[in-house]
């Protein structure tokens, strides 16, 4: 075995020996020895589910949730976790051995019970709740079977609360919903799958308060589905058979715990402020002689009797379910189904919303399309008329542009007559020019230096400035005219 201490310390393995102890489904209780020091304890072997698909044996999560409550809790009135230890099948818990039996069995041995007697036992089982809610843990188990005594030999053994096989620890602003328990005991909201919390345990001590003081269950039925339709219509009454001698505080006291509304049920606290829970203890407290204090009412355990007889048959007993793991899970399902059809329903309404927002976006993008789509092809339109003028702009500047080409081809030819023609006449003026020269000369030698000089200078002036004027006037008028240019005759 291996052992869950916190601190991995090795543990001694408990020795069990044959003697079992009442035992659930799938749990089996042995008293054990220690061997380092002799100490005996209660060994809870809880079978461990080895598959998921299988229904065998305890999930692993539901274990160390019980380990985990066990561990955090340390009161006179509640069980005592020890040690823990595991194999390859089960899981063992070693607890403070509980050898006085159950309460009921106990006070059914008896021939009678005061009220008095029975606030003592109801006062320790509060207790003992009151410590588990202020941790914020709920039982969600609470029936004779699990409230125990320590050592029955004394007038007022003292009460243990185990099996917390169920119990959870609540959550604030978590919802926790599940249907699990024994019918006879469980609240309504078990049973209607609503949001589970501490008060479920209240409901627990009314039902358990109702069959300590008479003997019978309250919404006991023949059948276990008439049993459910009793808790959930709260259908029970004080019957004067078995009330006849019980006070009105005490049933004042079960009235305020079988509530179906967990908001007005009585808490922890005011149950143990109730005036019938405070009247008897300061009784005890005083120690006031029963004679000189109110009248201390006897009643009659026969009932009791029977009812644990009952209970212990070995015929099915009609407060156990023993579908009720899997009727919860059909109803888990179902819840499911259910909630998964809601999302689907607001997924399919949401889908719907989100459909018509999209189609009406798409109504306005195709809209906006359209126009922008005439825009542009608007300005195709005229862009097209554009290029086709740019184009027949382009033919007509070619034409020019060939036609600028022959002009100066044209114009390139003449130039090149008239460039030849001045060079003739260049030449031909040269060849004067020479001849003026040559006559100058001539006549220079016949009529001396000083009058032939003067004049031959100013003749030469004269000569050169004409020639010049006319050479420039002929060239120009004449490559005017080869350009077609109208040049008026200078005077």
């Amino acid at each position: 075995m291996s052992c869950w201490r916190d601190d991995g310390s090795a543990c001694p393995h408990p020795e069990p020996t044959p003697s079992p102890f009442p035992s659930g489904q799938f749990a089996i209780v042995k008293k054990c020895r220690e061997k380092s020091t002799g100490a005996e304890y209660a060994a809870k072997f809880i079978k461990k589910r080895q598959s998921r698909g299988s229904r065998r044996g305890v999930r692993r999560e539901e274990i160390e949730r019980e380990v985990k409550i066990l561990q955090q809790v340390l009161h006179t009135n509640i069980i005592e976790l020890h040690d823990v230890y595991e194999n390859r099948t089960d899981v063992v818990l070693v607890l403070e051995l509980v050898s006085g039996g159950e309460l009921f069995d106990f006070l059914a041995q008896k021939e009678s019970l005061s009220e008095e007697e029975a606030t003592q036992f109801i006062k320790q089982i509060l207790d003992g709740v009151s410590y588990l809610h202020t941790k914020k843990i709920a039982h969600f188990d609470l029936k004779p079977e699990n409230i125990m005594l320590l050592d029955k030999n004394i007038p007022i053994p003292h009460i243990k609360l185990i099996d917390f096989g169920l119990a959870h620890e609540i959550e604030d602003g978590v919802e926790f919903k599940n249907i699990f328990g024994t019918p006879e005991f469980v609240a309504p909201e078990i049973i209607n799958y609503e949001a589970l919390g501490l008060p479920a345990d209240m409901w627990s001590i009314g039902v358990i308060t109702y069959i300590l003081l008479s003997g019978a269950s309250p919404f006991l039925g023949e059948t276990k589905q008439e049993t459910l339709a009793n808790i959930t219509a709260v259908n029970y009454d004080f019957d004067e058979e078995f009330f006849s001698h019980t006070s009105d505080l005490a049933k004042d006291f079960i009235r305020k715990l079988l509530v179906k509304d967990t908001r007005k049920r009585l808490s922890i606290q005011e149950a143990l402020t109730h005036p019938w829970i405070m009247t008897h203890q300061s009784r005890g407290e005083s120690k006031t002689p029963p004679s000189k204090c109110a009248e201390n009412r006897r009643l009659k355990t026969k009932r009791l009797k029977e009812y644990t007889l009952k209970c212990h048959s070995s015929m099915p007993p009609n407060n156990t379910y023993i579908n009720f793991e899997r009727f919860s899970r059909v109803v888990e399902d179902l819840s499911g189904m259910e909630q998964g059809f809601s999302a689907m329903a607001a997924s399919h309404d949401s889908l719907q919303e989100d459909l018509d927002a999209l189609v009406s976006i798409y109504d306005e993008k195709e809209a906006w399309y359209k126009e922008e789509h005439e825009h542009v092809r608007h300005e195709l339109s005229q862009l097209k008329y554009e290029y086709r003028k740019v184009e027949s702009l382009k033919k007509h500047l070619q034409e020019d542009v060939q036609a600028v080409g022959a002009s100066l081809t044209s114009i390139a030819g003449k130039y090149l007559d008239l460039q030849s023609q001045f060079e003739a006449l260049s030449k031909e003026l040269s060849e004067e020019l020479r001849w003026l020269q040559d006559w100058t000369g001539t006549l220079q030698l016949d009529h001396g230096p000083h009058s032939l000089g003067s004049l031959s200078s100013a003749c030469d002036r004269d000569i050169g400035e004409s020639l010049t004027q006319l050479l420039s006037r002929s060239c120009c008028e004449e490559f005017l005219a080869a350009l077609n240019v109208g040049v008026p005759k200078a005077s």
